[in-house]
């Protein structure tokens, strides 16, 4: 096993683990129970996939799907349910603030100096470290509620880049990954602060549960590698069977469709549509991300009638030569004997009329 895919999988899940119990903690502080630190306990589950991956894997991904990403989601989010749900009760005063981090801040002048004084180095260390903590107590739970969620889709896309990838995944699949991930937390952050935040949304209690249900849904996408990677043809006789030659030559391009329409942009509209319609909730921003979500839903559709239609011609043109296409990451597999089913079977798909041709000389005459 190579150092660097050592490091990367052990450092990166060791950041997955610090985030969780950072979360964790927070639910303990604003709930005042110390019976939510089970949570914490989800992190064995990374702790057994960690040693798995080690032994089985010797420290690389998988293929079309990342565990390390999905149980991180498992250990996170319900730290960010607890403490949305128990965003109503959290209010942010400036003065009261302002007025503990002053103290806070005296605080540790005074361990400063008195551990120069009279105590050893040690002793100093752990006396700021208390007083860093307490600094951090002090911010409002709001601000920590909303960093929690920032760092935590920021881990997911640097987790994903440091995480050593499979044989099966190149860089350049790994890089138009990423770059989809930054776009895609993007819009969930937005959808869940900008939604969230709506003060009548926060006096409906069922209503803050669809938000955040929906919001869980559409992170399941992060563990996926299916955006980038084609499912390969099989040279078996159901591989060319029409709808297996559409799924192995355009996978990547529909599984990003299905994901917008269901997963991310469809979800996001549909939350935001019944705000508007049913909860007769408006803003400027709101109005804007709805057009927005409807604007991406439109385009998504657009594009899986080009590549139906891409396909249909495709189908045609080989069909012709007697030939039949697979995945582009794949050659052409020329088949001048086709099976007079698989004849039929491309016939209805087009519906192209087999006289045409020849019908086509006998109406100049």
């Amino acid at each position: 096993m190579e150092l660097m895919v050592l490091l990367n999988a052990l450092v990166t899940r060791l950041l997955f683990v610090l985030h969780s119990l950072i979360g964790v903690w927070r639910v303990t502080a604003v709930k005042k129970e110390p019976k939510y630190w089970l949570l914490a306990l989800l992190n064995l589950l990374l702790c057994l996939e960690t040693g798995l991956t080690l032994k089985f894997k010797q420290g690389r991904g998988y293929k079309w799907f990342s565990p390390a990403i999905f149980l991180y989601l498992i250990c996170t989010v319900p730290s960010l349910w607890l403490l949305e749900i128990h965003h109503g009760t959290q209010y942010c005063g400036k003065e009261p603030g302002a007025v503990q981090v002053n103290v806070s801040n005296q605080d540790f002048n005074q361990s400063r100096d008195s551990s120069h004084g009279s105590e050893g180095m040690d002793h100093h260390i752990i006396q700021t470290a208390k007083v860093f903590v307490n600094q951090l107590s002090t911010i409002c739970e709001t601000v920590w509620t909303l960093a929690l969620h920032q760092t935590f889709l920021l881990l997911l896309v640097v987790g994903r880049w440091l995480l050593p990838i499979g044989v099966e995944i190149t860089r350049d699949q790994l890089s138009q990954l990423l770059l989809m991930f930054v776009g895609t937390a993007a819009d969930i952050l937005e959808f869940a602060s900008e939604t969230l935040d709506i003060e009548d949304v926060r006096k409906n209690y069922a209503l803050i549960n669809a938000i955040l249900a929906v919001w869980t849904w559409s992170m399941l996408q992060f563990p996926l590698d299916l955006a980038v990677q084609h499912i390969g043809c099989k040279p078996s006789g159901s591989a060319g069977r029409i709808p297996s030659l559409l799924l192995c030559r355009y996978s990547a391009e529909l599984w990003n469709i299905w994901v917008s329409l269901f997963i991310q942009d469809g979800p996001f509209f549909i939350v935001r549509s019944i705000l508007m319609g049913h909860f007769r909730i408006f803003n400027q921003m709101l109005v804007f991300f709805t057009a927005k979500n409807i604007l991406v839903v439109t385009l998504q559709l657009y594009r899986l009638a080009v590549i139906m239609l891409d396909f249909r011609a495709t189908i045609l043109q080989k069909s012709r030569k007697g030939e039949v296409c697979c995945c582009p990451c794949e050659p052409y597999e020329a088949r001048t004997h086709a099976t007079s089913h698989h004849n039929n079977e491309i016939k209805e798909l087009v519906a192209f009329p087999p006289e045409e041709e020849s019908q086509a000389p006998s109406e100049d005459h």
